[in-house]
């Protein structure tokens, strides 16, 4: 289960030291916007040690990487060989992109002998968000994600949620459609002073059924954590799913309700299997 994950400029040692402390389910080392042109080269090179660094806790790493084509590729290249878990793709206007980057990686994951790392495409564009269930479908795609502000760029808008609810719902949708994971909230997250208005927008999203969200600061991270997590309730319901999977073939009922595979696919979800 992945409810929170935390940006860290892959830049900084000193956020990179701190950053196994904070608690988030997964961190994303951000080799894009947070990094200058002038630093991108070190920060890629020192992905060998951020990587294992901010991940020493349990986190699950994940790199965003340029999206720039002379970078994009080394960037996707030392991730893999630090051993991160996945890559943020940013910019991501169609599947092509995700074919490439899983055509460069596979010879050099089975060099490595290691496993295949996943993807998260960032739909960042007015046509990314209609063509998101397409990108949806591109190999190994664990979750989609919508940056709000470059959207509400491009779009001549505010990065406010009136803008960018109706979006971010059309691309969570086409992830659910293709059953993957989807991150994010209805508004941006780049005002992380009001922790009780992201706090508010994590329980929003949570009953949209969105999976998780990313900060860009420590002090959201427990919020997301507590919006995000299965009530009492729901635990108690996927542990009857499960139990009763096991003693039944096919569909059976529970709690007066059909339960079919993707219901027990959603328990299993809950709780974390």
């Amino acid at each position: 289960m992945i409810r929170s994950l935390l940006y860290v400029p892959a830049s900084s040692e000193r956020f990179i030291a701190k950053a196994h402390e904070r608690g988030a389910d997964a961190v994303i080392l951000d080799l894009e916007d947070a990094v200058v042109a002038a630093d991108k080269a070190a920060a890629r090179t020192q992905l060998a040690e951020a990587v294992p660094s901010v991940g020493r806790k349990g986190a699950k790493v994940f790199v965003r990487i340029n999206a720039d084509p002379a970078l994009m590729l080394g960037d996707a290249e030392a991730a893999c060989r630090a051993g991160a878990f996945g890559l943020y793709v940013p910019k991501v206007e169609h599947a092509e992109t995700l074919r490439e980057l899983a055509a460069h990686l596979h010879p050099l994951e089975v060099a490595l002998r290691r496993e295949e790392m996943v993807f998260v495409p960032l739909i960042e564009s007015p046509a990314a968000v209609l063509d998101a269930r397409a990108i949806a479908r591109g190999p190994r795609v664990m979750a989609l994600s919508t940056g709000g502000e470059d959207l509400a760029f491009l779009l001549g808008a505010q990065p406010v949620p009136e803008v960018l609810k109706f979006p971010k719902l059309m691309v969570h949708y086409a992830a659910k459609a293709e059953g993957r994971l989807s991150f994010g909230l209805l508004r941006s997250t780049a005002d992380y002073a009001d922790t009780e208005a992201l706090a508010e927008a994590a329980r929003e999203a949570r009953m949209h059924g969105f999976d998780g969200a990313s900060c860009v600061h420590p002090s959201v991270v427990a919020a997301l954590n507590a919006a995000f997590a299965p009530s009492a309730d729901e635990l108690d319901w996927a542990r009857r799913v499960i139990a009763a999977a096991a003693r039944n073939e096919g569909a059976f009922v529970v709690d007066g309700k059909m339960v079919d595979a993707p219901v027990i696919a959603r328990a299993r979800g809950i709780l974390g299997g």
